[in-house]
């Protein structure tokens, strides 16, 4: 006989049975591919429940080449949880007019598209007359969402740019790095994800509730870019240039790493730990771990002149010993100091919190799982709902042009290959019979 199911497995159970759907079900989003930004924002609305279906270009969309080919080109895109894919060549008539019938569908024939995002640079949309002007009559209710670097209507807009540029023109990067060094770029964290994708996704969600409560159905252009979503970001340590948190030189404030009590070191076995101990009765726990009692530190924390003498201290301390024996010490204190762990043993050590979750809990609608097969019993809720995706939050997976989309159209639309829409040489197009649009 088989066992009896656990309790703690039939209470999560229960508690899955008596949840709601992920927030965004029902929401449909045509994602034209692009570099990180745009997928992550279309990533982001697939793991709260969006239906997400990915525009591939073909060798011929994106080439001045006369060649008939249209090939879809190979994907490099990881950003792919959860989504499917079309390929369409964006420079033949049948190719816009299959984007433009499913922009224009109606609820009444399987639901229109409720968003639309565009990753490109100003104008490449337009000048395919897929722009705002063309698309939001054939469908009033839609969310085109844009997504630049620069502001489209300043000095920049018609540069090319990377994270560090928006980032150098936003003011942001003024902010970031060691004293007497050049500032020094967050990887592309900053401008490109959360400066621009997460901006985007918040931009989208404000559309959309919009449209729900004061525009009666109707839906709006949003527009986001890594310069403004930066600026956004840094408004606290902007303010801080004024209110004296940072009102010294870059480096030798009280959070950017000229602190002695708010920055790394290193342990003797080469990794680092973190300390934090901003506050008096943190930082009299950082003292006494370290065993530096007695020396009249907790009087000379705001003294400028005493922080070299006391980051020596600190760091000879620190190397006196390895990152595992400081977290012997300082494990379940209000010392403010954490050891620095790296994603390959985080990977690994779900005890240290390394399995990876939803970005957020919603108690009675939860986004999807991140993880892939969550463990048996484990909360649907902190955890996501759902089975997850493979990589389990480390690993992104490729989606090959074409993957899922036949599939997609018809779940979205109930249409059909070889009546709605027709699939040469890997690129989708509406089928001549309906090719009016």
């Amino acid at each position: 006989m088989p066992e009896p199911p656990s309790s703690s497995s039939s209470s999560a159970a229960a508690a899955a049975s008596a949840l709601g759907p992920p927030p965004l079900t029902g929401i449909r989003v045509l994602e034209f591919a692009g570099l990180a930004p745009g997928p992550y924002a279309g990533m982001m609305l697939a793991d709260a429940g969006a239906s997400v279906l990915r525009v591939d270009r073909t060798s011929s969309s994106s080439s001045s080449s006369s060649s008939s080919s249209a090939a879809a080109l190979p994907p490099n895109d990881l950003l792919t949880r959860h989504k499917a894919s079309i390929a369409v060549d964006l420079k033949s008539a049948s190719g816009i007019a299959l984007i433009k019938a499913l922009v224009s569908a109606r609820p009444s024939s399987g639901g229109a598209v409720d968003v639309l995002i565009d990753p490109f640079r100003p104008g490449v949309l337009e000048r395919l007359s897929l722009g705002p002007s063309d698309l939001l009559p054939l469908n009033p209710g839609l969310i085109y969402a844009r997504l630049s670097g620069f502001r489209r209507d300043g000095r920049y807009a018609r540069m090319a740019g990377h994270d560090i540029n928006y980032l150098a023109v936003s003011g942001a990067l003024s902010l970031l790095g060691r004293a007497h060094d050049p500032p020094h770029p967050p990887i592309n964290m900053l401008a490109d994800f959360a400066g621009g994708g997460a901006t985007l996704f918040q931009g989208i969600l404000l559309a959309l509730v919009a449209r729900q409560t004061t525009r009666k159905g109707k839906g709006q252009v949003v527009e986001a870019n890594m310069v403004d979503g930066s600026a956004y970001l840094a408004t606290f340590p902007r303010f801080g240039l004024k209110s004296g948190v940072l009102g010294r030189a870059r480096g030798t404030n009280l959070l950017d790493g000229g602190c002695p009590y708010y920055d790394t070191y290193t342990t003797r076995d080469g990794k680092f730990f973190s300390v934090g101990a901003l506050e008096p009765q943190f930082f009299k726990a950082l003292v006494a771990g370290l065993g530096l009692e007695g020396r009249g530190l907790e009087e000379k924390r705001f003294d400028f002149d005493e922080w070299p003498a006391m980051r020596t201290l600190f760091a000879q301390t620190f190397k006196s010993r390895t990152r595992e024996e400081w977290e012997a010490v300082f494990d379940g204190s209000d010392a403010c100091a954490l050891p620095v762990l790296e994603y390959g043993e985080l990977e690994t050590d779900a005890g240290r919190e390394g399995d990876q979750r939803p970005s957020v809990t919603l108690r009675s609608t939860p986004c999807l799982a991140i993880k892939q097969r969550p463990q048996q019993g484990s909360d649907p809720v902190t955890n996501g709902r759902g089975s997850g995706v493979a990589g389990d939050g480390y690993e992104g997976q490729l989606l090959d042009p074409g993957q899922g989309g036949t599939a997609r159209l018809e779940e979205w639309l109930g249409w059909k290959q070889g009546e709605q829409f027709e699939i040469h040489d890997g690129a989708y197009s509406l089928s001549r019979s309906r090719s009016k649009l």
